[in-house]
C-alpha cells in the first residue's frame, strides 16, 4: 500500500545489520592498512591525521591511533618551532645589516635636499619589525590551531564514549604540550560532563588534574562536592573526591584520624543521613568506613612491631611491608657502644619480616636500645635464652574526644535501631561492627564478631572476607592481652584455629606458638 512504512521483519533487520557491519569492517581495515603503510614510510602528515579521525570518532579506544596522532603533532609543532627560530635568526641578521647602513656619511651640498639615510633606515626598521611580529603571530596561531584541533577531537570522542581512558589521556597530553592552555575552560568542561553523568569517575579524576593546574581553592572544590552529593547521595566518585580534600583542609595533628575531630563529627552526621536514605546503597557506607579508619596518612617510615636479637642473628618485624629496609639505619645501642646491624634479608614475601645474620655480643646486665631510622626503643631480656626482644601489639582503634565518642555512640544506636527493622542489611551490620570497635574494642569484641558471623550468612559471596576480618580482629585482641599473661613472652596461645594467621610477624618474640 502506498504511504505506508514497511516494517522490516526480524530476519530482514538482522541481514541489514550484517551488511552494515561488513561494510564498516572493510572501511576500517582499509583505513588501518593505509595508516600503517604511511607510518612505516614516516608520512606523518595531514592525510594521516584525517585517517585517524575517521576511525577514532567511531571507536575512541584504539591506543595505537592516539599514539600516531601524538607523533604527528610533535612533528608539526617541531617544524613550526624551527620556522620560528629561523625567522628570529633572519631578523637578527637584517638588524645587523641595518646597523651597518646607519653609520654617518659625508653629505655633499647638492645632495642636501634628498631624504636623509637615517630617516629612511628608521622607516625600513619599523616595517621589518612589524613584519617580524606578524610572522611570529601567524606561526603562534598555527601552533594553537594544532592544539585546538586535538582538543576538539577529544571532546567529540568523549561524547561518543565519556569513559574513554585514551580520550582523557590524550586531552591531558595536549594541554601539557600547550603553554597557553586555558584551564578555566577545562574546568567548565568538567562541569558540563558531570551534568551528563555525575558519577563518571574519569571526569572526576580529570577534574582533580585540572583544578590543580588552575589553582582552584580546596574550599571551592569541597563546596562543589557537597552540591553534587546533595543532588545524588549514591555518588561514590564525589565521596571519594571529598575524602581527598578534607585531610588537607582539616588536618589531624596526631594523624590517627582522617581529619580534625570537629570536622569528623560533622562528616559522620552528614553521611549517616545519606546512608539511612538508602541503606542498600554502598557509596555512603564506604565513605563512613573511611571516616572510622585510622587516617589517610600512610606511614612513611618503617614502624617496628617486634624485634629479637641472639648472639648470632637478629630478627626485625614491621607493621607494614617495607621493601627498602637496606636503606634504613638499624643500630643496637648499649651505653657508649653502637653496633650497626646489616645486611638484612626478607624472610617472607610480604617483606614485613627481616633477618640479619651477624655476630652480636650481648651482656644481659646492660641496658640495650634499638634505633631504626631515628626511632629508639628499649629492649627487654628474654628469660629463656637471654636474648633481647621488643614487642608492641597492633593498635585496634584510636582515642577520641568525649564529643566524638558521643557521636559514635549515637550512630551505633541508630544502626542497631535500623537492624531491628532490617536485620539482614549487610551494610548496617558491617558498619555497626566497625562503630563498636571505634568506641571500645574490648567491650564490644564478642558482639562485633557476632555481626561478622551473621554477615557470612547474609552475604555469602563475601564469606571469605568476613572470615579473614574476624580472624584479624580476634588476633588483635589476643596480641593486646598477651603482655599481661603469665606465659609472655615465651609462649603464645592462638585464640582459634586459623588457616592463614594474621599479624604473624608479631610472634618472633615467642619461643613457642600453641593452638
Amino acid at each position: 500500500m502506498h504511504g505506508r512504512v514497511k516494517v522490516r521483519t526480524t530476519e530482514e533487520e538482522r541481514e541489514r545489520k550484517k551488511k552494515e557491519q561488513v561494510l564498516k569492517m572493510r572501511a576500517y581495515r582499509a583505513a588501518m592498512t593505509r595508516i600503517q603503510k604511511k607510518r612505516s614510510l614516516g608520512e606523518l602528515d595531514d592525510e594521516m591525521l584525517g585517517l585517524t579521525v575517521q576511525i577514532l570518532l567511531r571507536n575512541p579506544d584504539i591506543t595505537t591511533l592516539w599514539n600516531i596522532r601524538r607523533e604527528c603533532v610533535l612533528r608539526k609543532t617541531a617544524e613550526l618551532q624551527k620556522a620560528m627560530e629561523e625567522d628570529e635568526a633572519r631578523s637578527k641578521q637584517e638588524v645587523g645589516k641595518e646597523d651597518e647602513s646607519n653609520k654617518p656619511k659625508v653629505v655633499k651640498e647638492d645632495e642636501s635636499d634628498k631624504p636623509k639615510v637615517g630617516e629612511q633606515a628608521d622607516g625600513d626598521k619599523k616595517a621589518a619589525e612589524q613584519k617580524k611580529e606578524d610572522t611570529k603571530e601567524i606561526l603562534a596561531q598555527q601552533l594553537q590551531s594544532i592544539y585546538k584541533t586535538e582538543l576538539d577531537l577529544t571532546e567529540q570522542c568523549l561524547m561518543v564514549n565519556p569513559k574513554s581512558y585514551n580520550g582523557w589521556h590524550h586531552r591531558c597530553w595536549t594541554l601539557e604540550q600547550n603553554p597557553q592552555a586555558d584551564w578555566q575552560r577545562e574546568l567548565q568542561l568538567c562541569n558540563k560532563y558531570l551534568k551528563y553523568d555525575e558519577r563518571n569517575f574519569h571526569t572526576w579524576d580529570y577534574r582533580r588534574y585540572v583544578s590543580d593546574k588552575a589553582s582552584v581553592p580546596a574550599e571551592q572544590e569541597l563546596d562543589f562536592c557537597t552540591e553534587k552529593i546533595k543532588v545524588n547521595f549514591s555518588n561514590y566518585s564525589s565521596w571519594h573526591h571529598r575524602s581527598l580534600l578534607l585531610p588537607k583542609l582539616y588536618p589531624n595533628e596526631q594523624q590517627d584520624r582522617p581529619m580534625s575531630e570537629h570536622k569528623l563529627k560533622e562528616e559522620l552526621e552528614m553521611v549517616l543521613t545519606a546512608a539511612f536514605t538508602d541503606p542498600n546503597d554502598s557509596s555512603a557506607w564506604f565513605y563512613q568506613r573511611w571516616l572510622l579508619g585510622n587516617g589517610a596518612h600512610s606511614e612513611q617510615t618503617a614502624t617496628v612491631a617486634a624485634f629479637r636479637c641472639w648472639p648470632h642473628k637478629a630478627q626485625l618485624s614491621l607493621k607494614k611491608s617495607h621493601p627498602e629496609l637496606a636503606q634504613l639505619t638499624v643500630q643496637l645501642i648499649s651505653g657508649q657502644q653502637t653496633l650497626q646491624l646489616q645486611p638484612w634479608t626478607a624472610v617472607n614475601s610480604e617483606k614485613n619480616q627481616w633477618q640479619c645474620e651477624q655476630a652480636i655480643a650481648i651482656d644481659p646486665s646492660q641496658d640495650y636500645f634499638l634505633d631504626v631510622a631515628g626511632q629508639r626503643m628499649q629492649l627487654a631480656v628474654q628469660p629463656s635464652d637471654q636474648s633481647l626482644y621488643y614487642f608492641v601489639p597492633p593498635h585496634a582503634t584510636s582515642s577520641c574526644s568525649k564529643e566524638l565518642l558521643t557521636e559514635l555512640q549515637t550512630q551505633l544506636q541508630s544502626c542497631l535501631d535500623l537492624l531491628e527493622y532490617e536485620p539482614d542489611s549487610k551494610w548496617t551490620l558491617l558498619t555497626s561492627a566497625l562503630l563498636m570497635r571505634a568506641i571500645d574494642v574490648s567491650s564490644y569484641h564478642e558482639q562485633s564478631l557476632t555481626h561478622l558471623a551473621k554477615l557470612e550468612q547474609v552475604d555469602a559471596l563475601r564469606q571469605g572476607y568476613y572470615k579473614d576480618l574476624s580472624a584479624r580482629w580476634t588476633m588483635e585482641m589476643a596480641l593486646a592481652k598477651w603482655p599481661t599473661s603469665s606465659s609472655y613472652p615465651q609462649l603464645f596461645e592462638l585464640p582459634t584455629k586459623m588457616p592463614r594467621m594474621p599479624y604473624a610477624q608479631y610472634l618472633i618474640v615467642a619461643d613457642k606458638i600453641s593452638s
